[in-house]
């Protein structure tokens, strides 16, 4: 049996990857991190009985070992770092949402754990750190952003250099609309994902399109590829997931469902494939695909992110921390919708660069921009 552990266990992803385990055999969930939905974790426990669990809050801790005193209860990042440190694991999830997720992942790659990684921040905040340490402890690092694992498929031959990666984005629920009908739209409109269920930071960033520029950075990173050789194309029937051109000019790309399923089972079962939880029922019948450049002067996130990744790892890290704060901004009903874009762009303008930062400072950076920007 593979040991598992599951950071992030309650939230949109952890969810599904706990549905994908139902129909992997072979894997035993060693333990679950959670944030404060207690009750979803209880009933975790209760179905995939993890001999330790891990939840945010210190006074949560007696609720849970009370209902299940055979589990060992942990709190908080300590919490979250022991059971990264445990090497009984073959493989972490980390989904985690926000830059909670760095210092696990790096303790788990210290332990030479592999990581399926669900965790934008992680990279964003400190690829060049990450990948580092983990080619140093030939560690793997699995993504399970759909359009990731797609190029991750794409490249499964060994002897297929990537020439270009073309990333796909649906263009979100304001594909259509103008600029100032996205500026007077409020977070229920953008929250209606056409294609996607995310969680609600995730579902605003694709509204912004920033979240296809997070995905730019990490590709980046997990592919070592330049910025120029790394495009966005949109995509709104959500089928293709990437391509990958070759020097010879042809192409390949990953089709499927728009389901997380599938990028979930892959980074757990790799290199491998198994049947699963959506391997029946796609059909390409009846389907048209359509492909469009995007529009950088609306959707000025992606064209940031670019900027960003281009300047280096402190631009990074205030671009992130500055729209991770807009966009709760935003969703508490504090700015309007392209004030997000607004605020990133003068967090960005109002920054020195920094070159060389260590995690530390990297940290330290990241609360300094959440400070100077939340409302």
């Amino acid at each position: 049996m593979k040991k598992i552990t599951l950071l992030g266990s309650t939230g949109s992803i952890g969810t599904q990857a706990l549905e994908v385990l139902d129909y992997l055999d072979e894997y035993e969930v060693l333990a679950l991190a959670a944030g404060k939905n207690v009750r979803l974790l209880c009933a975790q426990i209760e179905k995939y009985r993890p001999k330790r669990v891990c939840i945010q809050k210190q006074e949560d801790v007696q609720l849970v070992k009370s209902k299940f005193p055979q589990v060992e209860v942990l709190w908080g990042l300590d919490g979250l770092m022991e059971l990264c440190s445990d090497t009984q694991n073959d493989i972490i999830l980390v989904a985690t949402s926000g830059k909670i997720g760095l210092k696990p992942t790096l303790r788990a790659i210290e332990n030479k754990i592999n990581i399926a990684l669900a965790n934008k921040e992680t990279l964003v905040m400190a690829g060049e750190i990450v990948m580092k340490k983990a080619k140093e402890n030939n560690v793997k690092i699995l993504p399970v952003d759909s359009e990731h694992s797609a190029i991750l498929q794409c490249l499964s031959d060994k002897n297929n250099d990537p020439y270009k990666l073309i990333i796909t984005a649906s263009g979100g629920p304001f594909l259509n609309k103008t600029r100032e009908e996205m500026g007077k739209s409020n977070a229920l409109e953008a929250l209606k994902h056409p294609r996607w269920h995310m969680g609600r930071k995730i579902t605003i960033d694709s509204a912004t399109l920033m979240n296809k520029g997070l995905e730019v950075i990490e590709a980046h990173y997990l592919f070592n590829m330049d910025y120029k050789d790394i495009k966005v194309v949109i995509h709104p029937q959500s089928l293709v997931h990437s391509f990958v051109e070759f020097i010879d000019g042809s192409m390949l790309a990953q089709v499927g469902f728009p389901s997380m399923h599938i990028p979930i089972q892959y980074a757990l079962t790799y290199p491998k494939r198994h049947k699963g939880i959506k391997t029946d029922g796609f059909s390409l019948f009846g389907q048209t695909m359509t492909f469009e450049k995007p529009d950088l002067d609306k959707f000025r996130c992606l064209k940031m992110a670019y900027e960003a990744g281009l300047d280096g790892t402190s631009s990074l890290v205030v671009l992130n921390a500055a729209n991770e704060v807009a966009v709760n901004n935003f969703l508490e009903g504090k700015i309007h919708f392209l004030d997000i874009e607004k605020t990133v762009e003068k967090a960005l303008l109002e920054h020195n660069t920094i070159k060389n930062l260590t995690i530390d400072e990297i940290l330290e950076l990241d609360l300094e921009t959440r400070k100077r920007y939340a409302k």
